[in-house]
C-alpha cells in the first residue's frame, strides 16, 4: 500500500560547509526514521557464494534496505561537487564517516581549533553599542564550537562569562541577578530573559522618573535598604 500523501518527506538540509551544523540534523533525522543503526554499526554486503537460511536472508535484506535508505538522505543532503570528491561510498557508514574525517578533521586538527576556541572565548567583550541579544549569539556561537571540539562547558561557564564581559550600564542588572539569584541553576535563555526584562525596566524608569529614580529602584530591587543606610556592592573579575 502507498503511504499516505500526509506523510511528506521531511526537508533534507543541504550541507553547506558547516559540518557540525549539518551532522546534528542529519543524525537527528536519521535515528526519527529509525536508519542511525547502519550508521553507527555499517553494513557489509553478504558473499554471494554464501547460503543463508530465511531468517538470515530476511535480517540481511532489512538491514540492506535501511542502509540504502540512509543512504539515500545523505545522497540529497549533499552537493554533487563534493560527492565526487569522496571515494568511500558504498555504504552509509563509509559516506558519513568520510565526511566526518573531511570536514570536522582529525584529533590533532581539533586539539588546534579548540585552542583557538578557547583564546577567542576568553577575550569575548560585549561592544559598547552591542545589543544583549547579539552579544548572547556571539557567545554562544563559540561555547558551541567548543563542545563541538570535545571540550566540557557546562552551563555556568557561559553565564558566569556573560556576566563578567557585559558593559558598565548593565552593572545594577547584574548585581541584581547575582544577588537573587542562583548562579550554578541559571539557564543562558533564563539570564538573557532577565536582562531584556532589566533593560526595559530600566528604560521605562528612566523616561518616566530620571536617573535618580533608576538609581532608587536598582537599591531597592538589590535590598539596598533597610541595612542601616548600607548597600551591598559587587567586583567584577
Amino acid at each position: 500500500m502507498a503511504e499516505s500523501s500526509s506523510f511528506a518527506q521531511p526537508s533534507i538540509r543541504k550541507f553547506d560547509g558547516d559540518y557540525d551544523h549539518w551532522s546534528l540534523i542529519m543524525e537527528n533525522l536519521l535515528r526519527s526514521k529509525e536508519y542511525w543503526s547502519v550508521i553507527e554499526d555499517g553494513f557489509t554486503e553478504s558473499p554471494s557464494d554464501m547460503v543463508l537460511s530465511a531468517a538470515q536472508k530476511k535480517t540481511y535484506d532489512e538491514a540492506r534496505l535501511k542502509d540504502l535508505k540512509a543512504k539515500n538522505y545523505l545522497f540529497s543532503s549533499i552537493d554533487k561537487t563534493i560527492l565526487k570528491t569522496i571515494t568511500q561510498k558504498e555504504t552509509s557508514k563509509q559516506l558519513w564517516d568520510s565526511m566526518r574525517i573531511k570536514y570536522q578533521g582529525n584529533v590533532r586538527v581539533q586539539r588546534a581549533q579548540l585552542q583557538t576556541l578557547r583564546r577567542s572565548f576568553e577575550l569575548l567583550d560585549m561592544k559598547s553599542r552591542e545589543s544583549a541579544t547579539d552579544y548572547f549569539g556571539r557567545v554562544m556561537v563559540v561555547a558551541n564550537d567548543m563542545r563541538n571540539c570535545g571540550e566540557n562547558m557546562p552551563n555556568v561557564k557561559i553565564v558566569e562569562k556573560i556576566l563578567r564581559t557585559l558593559t558598565t550600564n548593565f552593572n545594577y542588572i547584574v548585581c541584581s541577578i547575582e544577588e537573587f539569584k542562583d548562579i550554578d541553576n541559571l539557564f543562558v535563555d533564563a539570564l538573557q530573559s532577565s536582562l531584556l526584562v532589566h533593560k526595559q525596566k530600566f528604560k521605562k524608569t528612566t523616561n518616566e522618573g530620571g536617573e535618580k529614580q533608576v538609581l532608587k529602584i536598582s537599591y531597592d530591587e538589590r535590598g539596598g535598604r533597610g541595612r542601616g543606610g548600607m548597600t551591598r556592592g559587587r567586583g567584577r573579575g
